[in-house]
């Protein structure tokens, strides 16, 4: 009887041994639609950073990507990831993609969904986004800085509330350094369009404007920037979510760039320990999700950091200051989160007068994915 005892006891070690093993082979694969091609050095070449430092990160982690999925055929390249690649997890990162996201999570109940962006959720469906409207602020208040003409033009892809958000955030910070300067926006209807995108620019330059930011997924509007600045003409220019300097280095000032890895980790690390709860990840400076430089190697470029440590600002919270300073304090408040300082904090009008947020108050997060007004210090109107 001790030795059949004996026996058991040892069969049930190696049960456990082997599910332990088992268990420590779980795996998840997940599956990535981009809107554009992964070297765009935009938006998509951004994610997909991302997606490759998770798979490094995560010893457990399959990916897949599909790039330059129109957002009319998003609900096809779920079904592919789901059905043919067996994905666990797929990650939506378009703002059109939104509805056929929600829909994929009725049809596989089984599946995670995570959509990039969005605001509607489902018991198996997420949302996650590292916004960038602090970095537009930031930027803006150097380009209210450092303009000449007081005309700053932005080239635009889609009439969204994420877009709007952020041309906002610009022009608040704009007014803040400068309250003469004003903001004309051009729509390209692309996401990735550099042929469109370089004509916007070309026109905004020929109306006057001598800066320039964009969200449209390539360095078009930089390149543009640096063959006037080159032929004798300074145009600045701000780079859009991924290190775009080298394409102007006489001319981007600075930019808003993205760490989606970081996001990427958490999330699947949720998915994988089960304890993802249809969370909405919304992570701004204090997460470092966003950063401020048009490269890695600091929030200004050093050709202009000069300058802008030269233009004294009148600031109503820090008093006489430098440019670059106001920069730095403000970075480093939004760092500490949102209650310590948000651009958004009233009082801010529309451009047709309207108070849309009372002073002292700030805007919630429901406004902010909503956003659909101008403020005063933008020419025109949104495009219906």
């Amino acid at each position: 009887m001790k030795r059949v005892y004996h026996l058991l006891v040892v069969c049930l070690c190696l049960l456990l041994t082997v599910g332990i093993a088992v268990a420590d082979d779980k795996k998840i694969k997940a599956g990535f639609v981009y809107v554009g091609p992964v070297g765009d050095y935009g938006w998509s070449h951004a994610h997909d950073v991302g997606r490759k430092f998770a798979e490094e990160q995560l010893p457990w982690l399959e990916t897949v990507y599909i790039e330059s999925v129109a957002e009319s055929d998003s609900a096809r390249i779920i079904d592919r990831f789901i059905q043919e690649e067996k994905c666990d997890v797929v990650f939506t990162t378009s703002f059109g993609y939104m509805d056929d996201t929600i829909k994929a999570g009725k049809k596989y109940p089984n599946k995670h969904f995570m959509h990039c962006s969005g605001f509607k959720q489902s018991k198996n469906v997420g949302t996650y986004m590292g916004d960038f409207y602090q970095m537009y602020y930031l930027n803006g208040l150097m380009a209210g800085a450092m303009t000449k003409s007081n005309k700053i033009g932005y080239v635009a892809a889609f009439p969204i509330p994420e877009l709007v958000r952020h041309i906002n955030a610009f022009a608040i910070g704009i007014k803040e350094s400068n309250p003469k300067a004003s903001v004309h926006v051009k729509w390209i209807y692309a996401w990735y369009g550099p042929d469109k995108a370089k004509e916007a620019a070309e026109s905004l330059i020929a109306e006057g404007c001598d800066t320039l930011a964009f969200t449209e997924d390539t360095p078009a509007v930089i390149e543009v920037g640096q063959e006037h600045t080159e032929k004798g003409k300074q145009i600045y220019t701000y780079s859009h979510y991924s290190p775009m300097q080298q394409y102007g280095v006489d001319s981007v000032v600075s930019g808003q760039l993205a760490d989606w890895g970081v996001m990427y980790v958490q999330i699947l690390k949720d998915l994988y320990d089960g304890t993802w709860t249809n969370k909405d990840y919304w992570w701004l400076a204090k997460e470092k999700a966003v950063l401020l430089g048009g490269s890695f190697d600091g929030i200004v470029n050093k050709k202009f950091e000069g300058d802008l440590k030269g233009i004294m600002l009148d600031s109503k919270d820090f008093g006489k200051i430098s440019a670059y300073d106001l920069v730095v304090k403000r970075y480093n408040q939004m760092k500490q989160g949102i209650d310590i300082f948000d651009p958004y904090t009233g009082p801010i009008s529309d451009n047709t007068g309207k108070l849309q947020i009372k002073a002292g108050e700030r805007a919630s997060k429901g406004d902010l994915l909503s956003i659909m007004y101008y403020v005063d210090n933008i020419a025109g109107s949104i495009p219906k």
